[in-house]
């Protein structure tokens, strides 16, 4: 006998696959960030705080109906292109970079907010008539990719620019782009190469891309990262060395180990099984979130979702290339296991968001 009666809304708007999944990718994060930072206590209730902010605020999100501030979306990515604007007048400089506003309590680094605001402006101007989008409303999507990546790029920080490119190319390509024009756009992109290596991209990051088609040309030099790292994860074997037990980065021979490196004393530690165990929790979440842009009510959310899980894959995809020494170092974490700051908080805004159409979108009428 079929059931009439109306469904009620939840109390809270939560996928707990998602949300446990998240927790555990975190603990393991957690658990080799105490062993890369040779036990570093300060550190690892710095992550923790940084954390629990994340999923605050993925939970405060998720409890948003994505349809009833759809309007305030092109004025986030107007705020979003201003303060990038402003980073490169009066922002902080740290490293030879210019990437952070300080706000006197704070330092924050607008990038980081580009990251959630360029596939939501993307996915509302597009999403927002049939699909596939005309030529012109092609055309003004790839004006709104270019302003911030450009403008992240002169920082420099030419990995959050081409994450976020890629971001803003997803919404397009799932938006039913014409292969004949992603065919001439990729030609476009081939032939603006040179022109990209000889006068935009600076000095440091050719040696980047000459280090990682030779890194034993520099051994103890710009291809040191790359030759320890490769060290570190074939030394791990089949089973690891141990918690607490892999030379390379107790003995610190292996640079940026909390960070871009991360994953190299993961291998280490865990070996083979381990980086199946970690990649298996990857693999479940690109699968959550890809179901949930398949079930998608409306274009704006299927957009959203799939550029913002796809983002996600390319966060994963290329740190680990990184330190496999399948691509060149750009600064990438490993999302939720490498120690950060304003990087936790984005990508968890952005699950926040990947929640919110999946656990609405049977209430999108109350």
């Amino acid at each position: 006998m079929q059931n009439n009666w109306p469904q009620r809304k939840p109390l809270i708007f939560i996928d707990k696959y998602l949300f446990f999944s998240l927790v555990l990718l975190s603990c393991v994060g957690l658990i080799i960030l105490y062993s890369a930072s040779n036990q570093n206590t300060s550190l690892i209730l710095r992550q923790i705080v940084r954390l629990l902010i994340g999923f605050i605020i993925m939970l405060s999100i998720a409890q948003m109906n994505l349809q009833k501030i759809i309007s305030w979306i092109p004025w986030i990515y107007l705020i979003g292109v201003i303060l990038l604007a402003l980073v490169l007048i009066i922002g902080d400089s740290s490293k030879g970079a210019q990437r952070w506003l300080n706000l006197g309590l704070f330092r924050f680094q607008p990038s980081e907010l580009m990251k959630i605001t360029l596939p939501l402006m993307l996915a509302w101007y597009i999403g927002n008539k049939p699909l596939p989008p005309t030529y012109t409303r092609l055309l003004l999507a790839i004006i709104m990719i270019v302003i911030p990546v450009v403008l992240i790029f002169k920082e420099p920080d030419l990995g959050t620019s081409l994450l976020i490119a890629s971001s803003g190319v997803f919404v397009i390509l799932l938006a039913g782009m014409n292969w004949r024009l992603i065919a001439s756009f990729v030609a476009v992109i081939v032939a603006f190469i040179p022109i990209l290596w000889f006068y935009i991209m600076h000095e440091y990051q050719q040696n980047r891309v000459l280090t990682f088609l030779n890194p034993e040309s520099d051994p103890l030099g710009a291809g040191y990262h790359i030759i320890q790292s490769k060290i570190a994860i074939g030394s791990g074997g089949l089973y690891g060395k141990g918690w607490l037990k892999g030379t390379q980065s107790q003995l610190q021979f292996l640079p940026e180990r909390t960070t871009d490196f991360i994953f190299a004393v993961y291998s280490e530690e865990f070996g083979l099984m381990g980086i199946l165990f970690l990649l298996m929790i990857y693999f479940f979440i690109l699968t959550k979130g890809l179901y949930v842009a398949l079930h998608a009510q409306d274009s704006f959310s299927r957009l959203l979702v799939g550029s913002l899980i796809l983002t996600f894959f390319v966060y994963i995809f290329v740190n680990i290339s990184m330190v496999t020494g399948l691509l060149p170092v750009v600064g990438l974490p490993l999302p939720l296991i490498s120690y950060g700051g304003t990087s936790i908080v984005t990508l968890m805004a952005g699950f926040g968001l990947i929640m919110s159409v999946h656990t609405h979108r049977r209430f999108l009428s109350y």
